[in-house]
Parts: C-alpha cells; sequence; structure tokens
C-alpha cells in the first residue's frame, strides 16, 4: 500500500509543532507534579516516538527527501531543546547541563543550514543514538516517576542524563571531525 510522499515530512512538522505546546504545558502549573505535568511528558514521550516512524515510513517507501533530512534532526532539536530548558526554569536540571547541550545543538544545526545548499547532512548514527539517549533521560526526567516510586528515581535520571550529555558532547565532536574530512577530500577532489 502506497502511502502519501509527504507523510513522512508533515509527522517531523507535527513534531516541530508539538515542542512549544509541550513546553507551556510542562511550564503552565509552575512545575507541580499534577495532570499537566503528566500530559505534558506523554506528549514528549509521543512526539520524540514520530522520529523512528517517520524515518521508517520514508526509507521503507524510498521517500526519503533532502527537506526531510534537513527537518528531522531540526524536529529533534526543537523537541529536546524544548525540554532540557524547561527543566532548567523549573530548577531540575542545572542550566550548565543545557548550555552544554544547546551550544553542540545549535552548532550542528546552523552548520547543517550554512551547508544546505551544498549538501545535506543527514544524522550520523552516534547522533542518531545521543537523540535515543536523550530522549530516554528526558522522558524520566519529565515524567514525575517520584511521586509514585519515591525518590530513588533521582538517581536513575541523574544516570540516565550523564550518559545523554556524554553523548551529546561525543556525537558534537564526532560531527566535526566528519565534517573536517569530508571537506579535505573534497578539496583534494576539486585540486585534481
Amino acid at each position: 500500500m502506497a502511502i502519501p510522499r509527504q507523510l513522512p515530512n508533515a509527522i517531523t512538522i507535527v513534531r516541530i509543532l508539538c515542542a512549544p505546546v509541550f513546553l507551556w504545558m510542562l511550564l503552565a502549573d509552575g512545575g507541580a507534579d499534577g495532570p499537566l505535568r503528566w500530559w505534558a511528558a506523554v506528549l514528549f514521550i509521543v512526539a520524540i516516538a514520530t522520529d523512528g516512524i517517520d524515518g521508517y515510513l520514508a526509507r521503507k517507501h524510498d521517500i526519503v527527501t533532502d527537506l526531510g533530512k534537513l527537518l528531522d534532526p531540526i524536529a529533534d532539536k526543537a523537541l529536546t531543546g524544548c525540554a532540557f530548558v524547561g527543566l532548567s526554569i523549573l530548577a531540575e536540571l542545572p542550566w550548565w547541563v543545557t548550555a552544554v547541550v544547546l551550544v553542540r545543538e545549535v552548532g550542528v544545526t546552523v552548520h547543517r543550514l550554512i551547508v544546505a545548499s551544498d549538501h545535506v547532512v543527514a544524522a550520523a548514527w552516534m547522533g542518531k543514538l545521543k537523540t535515543v539517549a536523550q530522549a530516554v533521560a528526558l522522558s524520566l526526567a519529565l515524567l514525575p516517576l517520584w511521586t509514585v516510586v519515591g525518590d530513588w528515581i533521582h538517581w536513575v535520571n541523574l544516570v540516565t542524563m550523564t550518559i545523554a550529555v556524554l553523548l551529546t558532547v561525543a556525537s558534537g565532536v564526532d560531527y566535526i571531525v566528519a565534517e573536517v574530512r569530508g571537506s579535505r577530500r573534497a578539496r583534494r577532489g576539486t585540486a585534481q
């Protein structure tokens, strides 16, 4: 069965539009652990899960587009960026963690947009692993599970967030190294 060619990109755009709605829901009640907090976490989890769905549909039906390659990482960064900022506003995550993550994410995104006219930089495996680690860490941090299972969940949150931040930094370094190597190869190719 054929699917509409633009469905994966439409899913990606919906993910981008969910980011500010999610952030509003997270902050609306001042970080209380009530229904809005749970719904914000659920919206985040559902929205971030669509990352795998749009990519799967695009690959399965051979409708991968340059626009999709460009928008997909932007959608992920918008959603996770809102989550990091929201958790820092609520004083549940140190601002330095959010700053490190946002510098990496904004830097890579700006670079992707600058080189988009020359070539589209698709997400590398380490970038995808970073996104999964961030999704898991943020989902656990957003869900007020401490109200259900107790304070020990804060240790789980600390471990998963540490892994996510380390992978964020490592994938940023990996991205820079790959781009430098690629530009050197391109210069050698045009020099011959």
